[in-house]
């Protein structure tokens, strides 16, 4: 009778903490979704005045894109010219 009722104990304390344990998982997996849908997502770019910018990824375009010339890209940073007498 003894062993029977130890056997039972131990099943129930085997489920109710596996539940628990499977309840915790699911509560994390749901409240840690809200948190990162809630902050803005930024990219880091260079700006053609050669400055580095955040960019918020839903202002970027995301449709066909043309790919640039070599030339372009060497001429795209805008150098400022140092004058030594002005």
């Amino acid at each position: 009778m003894q062993q029977l009722n130890k056997t039972s104990s131990r099943k129930k304390f085997l489920l109710w903490g596996s539940a628990i344990l499977s309840s915790l998982t699911v509560l994390n997996l749901l409240g840690g979704q809200k948190k990162k849908k809630t902050e803005a997502i930024t990219v880091k770019m260079l700006g053609q005045d050669g400055k580095l910018v955040e960019v918020d990824v839903e202002q970027l375009y995301c449709g066909k894109r043309k790919k640039i010339s070599d030339e372009q890209l060497k001429n795209w940073v805008v150098k400022k010219k140092n004058n030594p007498t002005g």
